[in-house]
């Protein structure tokens, strides 16, 4: 019966007319007055078409999401990256919202703001341009040379030039920053937009640029921050105006390139040197603020003293050694050996070597000083007599050439010279390059001293006898040597001889016994008809080698035909008519030798 009652309670049907608002309410609502409070509360509410833009007001924000009020029935929820470009957003700021849904599935109304900027960026952003407004920008990234920023919904491109008056080093910096931006260029065609943040600085900047430059004077000593550093010198930022320190106003010293004196962002004191007209170019100065190295430079400091150095500048006329910062001194060439060929100064020096030297010269008023180095070497001439005395031998180094001879170098500082007439007794030198080489060494013999001149007259072939003089004795005038032709002129030929000598023979004199000129490379007997030692010349003779022997010849038959003349007028003076016959066949014997 329990379970009887039980179902019989639980199968029950609902009563249809039963008025759950007024079971619900202490006083019981007429059903007119409930369509009249219905239809007030609905005139309360805002008329939303969907697919519209409208505004509301944010009424909520936390770390994900904004809550906007805009009349509707239900509030609507937005994503916080879609006000990121803004984030001084707060609570009561009217934003604009495009009404996707009124309800989706979850009965919430649905909002977008980023689709309420992008239908309005376009507008937004020419009117912009046209009033000069100032708009905020969210930057997004880098991109190839500059940035890109969301203006108004639209990605528009910030380029590194616009960012700021000062170079920028890091770009990724203002990644992720909502910056002030000005639209400086629209292309309509393409929806291009550019902006810039430099252009807001500049506005500033020109009028505290105006102040600065109206107060410039010569002199004047300002503080600044290093902008830029160049090969050339170091641009300063004095506040809005822009001065160069030149490379050789950093420092009294050398300065091979700026970043060795100061660093970016480093703030310095400059002294203002010079600026034009309209004070656009102004020049300032670094090392004036302190005094020069050479008014501090010690009194006690003499030509004479010595001193060392750096070497800070190499030319080929000499080296410029720094003894003290900013003090400088010249050793030309010329003080660096004692040698008196010319050469250049980086055959003895380069930049950085440290070196001791002399002064020659010192001059406070013009703030110039001449070093020299050779000075701390002794002079090789003053004793010149004593070490390279006449008719010593020395090994020296070919050092240059001439056409009349070698310029060599026995030890630095003591140079010679070489005669062409004296490197062979015997060969015939057209000019040293023949003979010897650059670089070589050669064995000389000192013939004569030029103290005054620092010159030495050597020679080569004095090393040896001269074979002149056994050569008087064997090439004697008259006597016959076998010889070559190694050359032929105009003017006759060049005959190689033994011993290494050589003969001259002219073109009357190499016709040859069949009538033909001998020729080149020509093997053949050779007559001396002329040795003279002094002049180291031998004249030589082929015709005359059968020549001689037919004259000989000729001469010898004809002083037998006279002895046999002879002996016939005697004859003649005791002869008799029985001898005739004899006479008659001498005749006849004569006859004939004459015509041969």
């Amino acid at each position: 019966m329990a379970d009887e009652k039980i179902y019989a309670a639980t199968s029950a049907e609902p009563d249809e007319n039963f008025d759950w608002e007024a079971y619900a309410n202490d006083e019981v609502v007429s059903s007119e007055e409930k369509e009249t409070l219905t239809q007030k509360y609905s005139e309360t509410l805002s008329k939303v078409s969907e697919k519209e833009v409208v505004e509301g007001t944010v009424i909520s924000i936390n770390k994900r999401e904004v809550v906007v009020n805009i009349g509707y029935k239900s509030d609507g929820i937005i994503s916080m990256n879609e006000f990121r470009y803004n984030p001084d957003l707060k609570v009561g700021d009217k934003v604009e919202v495009y009404v996707e849904t009124q309800e989706d599935k979850k009965g919430q109304l649905n909002l977008s703001h980023k689709q309420a900027r992008a239908l309005r960026s376009w507008d937004r952003v020419n009117e912009a341009l046209n009033n000069d407004e100032i708009v905020k920008g969210y930057v997004k990234c880098r991109t190839k040379g500059g940035m890109i920023v969301d203006v108004f919904g639209i990605e528009a491109f910030l380029p590194g030039s616009q960012i700021d008056v000062k170079p920028i080093r890091d770009y990724d910096v203002f990644v992720g920053k909502t910056m002030e931006f000005k639209v400086v260029k629209i292309n309509q065609e393409f929806r291009n937009v550019v902006v810039s943040h430099k252009a807001l600085i500049e506005a500033e900047l020109e009028q505290q640029k105006k102040d600065i430059i109206s107060k410039l004077e010569k002199g004047q000593v300002l503080e600044g921050i290093v902008k830029n550093i160049t090969s050339y010198g170091v641009f300063i930022d004095l506040g809005g105006v822009d001065g160069l320190i030149h490379i050789t106003d950093l420092s009294w010293g050398r300065v091979n390139h700026p970043n060795e004196i100061v660093t970016l962002d480093e703030k310095l004191n400059v002294v203002i040197l010079d600026f034009d007209d309209e004070k656009k170019r102004i020049a300032l100065g670094l090392k004036q603020l302190t005094p020069h190295p050479w008014d501090s430079l010690s009194a006690d400091l003499k030509v004479g003293d010595t001193v060392k150095g750096k070497v800070v500048v190499m030319a080929d006329y000499g080296a410029f050694v720094e003894i003290a910062t900013g003090v400088e001194g010249l050793i030309h060439v010329s003080e660096m050996s004692w040698s008196q060929h010319l050469r250049s100064a980086q055959d003895f020096l380069k930049v950085g070597d440290e070196v001791e030297a002399i002064i020659l010269t010192l001059d406070r008023d013009e703030r110039k000083m001449s070093l020299g180095m050779k000075q701390l070497k002794s002079d090789p001439w003053q004793n010149i007599e004593e070490k390279y005395a006449v008719g010593t031998k020395h090994v020296a180094t070919v050092r240059n050439f001439t056409n009349f001879g070698v310029f060599v170098e026995i030890e630095e500082g003591v140079d010679g010279l070489i005669h062409i007439s004296d490197l062979s007794w015997t060969k015939k030198i057209k000019h040293p390059s023949e003979f010897t080489q650059v670089g070589a060494t050669i064995d000389v013999a000192v013939l004569e001293i030029d103290k005054e001149n620092r010159r030495l007259s050597l020679g080569h072939k004095q090393l040896e006898e001269n074979p002149w003089d056994v050569f008087e004795n064997i090439f004697t005038v008259d006597s016959i040597h076998e010889g070559t032709i190694t050359e032929i002129f105009d003017k006759g030929a060049v005959v190689a001889l033994p011993y290494g000598v050589e003969g001259f023979a002219t073109p009357k004199h190499l016709v040859k016994e069949d009538g033909t000129q001998a020729k080149a490379e020509e093997k053949l007997a050779f007559k001396v008809i002329e040795f003279n030692k002094g002049a180291k010349r031998i004249i030589l003779s082929h015709s005359r080698t059968f020549e001689d022997v037919q004259k000989a010849q000729k001469e010898a038959e004809e002083k037998q035909t006279k002895k046999a003349v002879k002996q016939v007028k005697e004859k003649l003076e005791k002869t008799t008519l029985g001898d005739i016959s004899d006479l008659a066949a001498l005749r006849d014997q004569l006859s004939a030798n004459d015509e041969k």
